[in-house]
């Protein structure tokens, strides 16, 4: 165990348990379950129009909640809205945003797109009758340590030994050319769930923001890994989930600038969300209300501002410099310099998406050749190690790299060095066993 890994009850309930998923959902500390508890057992009630102690504490803890999460991104209160998660949040945006689309308009994402800012923008595309444009990858060698988005962002860096490995990486030359001056939406990933690849957020802004394309930035991957601030970054739009950054599940965010929310409908209706209704008509609340409607996740969004409090506790340079070290570390153990080949690649595993860490976070996709990643996930269960293998919700990403699927390891706060050795211990086993 680490400093932290004691704070997380699962592995005082599974010892043995190496757990390598963070990707698709993070553990959780005792700090947001005893967040949670609290609400149910000393002050459960529902928020919002309850002149009683029980209902203003909830109303006062939620809003506080609101006020928590907007300063650890950089936003101003009454620019969060709370959602179910990220699929939930661009969902809303692709409908409220896409009703203004004509033809001749266009829509820009990137080809490492997972599904939920995919499958929503495509069925738009589809209703409207606008073009849907990707991004390209490109292969490039790997030549300098530094990105220009770590700087913009202020996510800390440290030394790594540059490597000339294929990496596939956001192609800003298809971004000039395919973002438009009939580029309406533009929408893509800060970080690759399936790749761990740092997409040039500040780049592709900008090219959005010179033909006033709106801009809606996955944040999902990102929001666990590295600091964001939404002024700094100036997107328009900002979404995540509160399941990959050590809060509950069915929570999430949507931030909006004021005046960009102040353009969009309401995506849902009901209870809580409107000012006046007649029979006839309905007229809606202030924001962020006129989003929410109906019963809110009250527990979650608690949870989710203690889930803040744990990762401030620890500071996002301690967090950063422990998930490198890691990572430097996990890509040094699967791809050894002894097991090149005469032509540079590695022989058995081959990592998917970049090996230098300033263009990466933790989350690290690999193959090992002649084993189907489902038998290298089943021989590492056997010692407790949990990752995840299949084409993540990026089945086009993954066709479009030939592959079937990948294994997937993710690094959180609670990962220890003995974690990764553990873990290269089960993939030689797994070599021993298949090759």
């Amino acid at each position: 165990m680490n400093e932290y890994t004691s704070q997380f009850p699962i592995f005082l309930s599974h010892p043995d348990l190496v757990y390598l998923d963070g990707a698709a959902s993070t553990q959780t500390p005792q700090i947001v379950l005893d967040a949670m508890n609290e609400y149910y057992t000393q002050y459960r009630s529902n928020i919002h129009r309850g002149l009683y102690d029980l209902s203003s504490t909830a109303t006062e803890k939620y809003e506080e909640a609101r006020g928590k999460i907007a300063k650890f991104i950089g936003a101003e209160k009454n620019e969060i809205i709370f959602t179910s998660g990220t699929t939930h949040g661009l969902n809303f945006l692709a409908s409220s945003l896409g009703k203004n689309l004509k033809k001749g308009d266009n829509i820009v994402l990137t080809q490492l797109e997972h599904h939920a800012n995919l499958v929503p923008w495509q069925m738009i595309a589809k209703e409207k009758g606008v073009e849907l444009r990707f991004i390209e990858l490109s292969v490039i060698a790997s030549e300098e340590n530094q990105s220009p988005d770590q700087i913009t962002l202020g996510i800390a860096s440290s030394p790594s030994a540059s490597r000339n490995d294929s990496e596939y990486v956001v192609n800003i030359e298809s971004a000039k050319k395919l973002i438009d001056e009939n580029t309406k939406i533009v929408s893509f990933a800060l970080v690759s769930n399936a790749l761990g690849t740092i997409t040039p957020a500040k780049e592709i802004i900008e090219l959005a923001k010179n033909v006033g394309a709106t801009t809606v930035v996955d944040g999902a991957q990102a929001i666990a890994h590295i600091g964001v601030d939404v002024k700094v970054l100036d997107c328009d739009f900002f979404v995540f989930s509160g399941h990959k950054m050590y809060g509950p599940t069915g929570i999430g965010v949507v931030y909006g600038k004021k005046e960009k929310l102040a353009t969009l409908e309401p995506y849902f209706y009901g209870g809580d969300m409107i000012r006046e209704v007649t029979y006839e008509n309905s007229t809606w609340a202030d924001i962020p209300e006129r989003f929410e409607g109906g019963t809110p996740n009250i527990a979650g969004a608690i949870g989710l501002a203690a889930a803040v409090d744990f990762i401030e506790s620890i500071g996002w340079e301690k967090i950063v410099e422990h998930e490198k070290k890691l990572t430097q570390l996990l890509l040094d153990q699967l791809c050894h310099p002894e097991e090149r080949s005469d032509e540079g690649s590695y022989r058995g595993v081959k990592i998917i998406g970049p090996s230098n860490l300033e263009k990466r976070v933790g989350v690290i996709s690999f193959i090992l050749e002649g084993v189907h990643p489902h038998d290298v996930a089943e021989i590492l269960n056997r010692d407790h190690i949990a990752v995840r293998v299949g084409h993540h919700c990026c089945m086009p990403l993954m066709k479009l790299l030939g592959l079937s699927g990948t294994v997937r390891i993710s690094i959180g706060v609670y990962t220890t060095e003995q974690d990764i050795e553990k873990f290269i211990e089960g993939v030689k086993k797994v070599k021993n066993i298949f090759l």
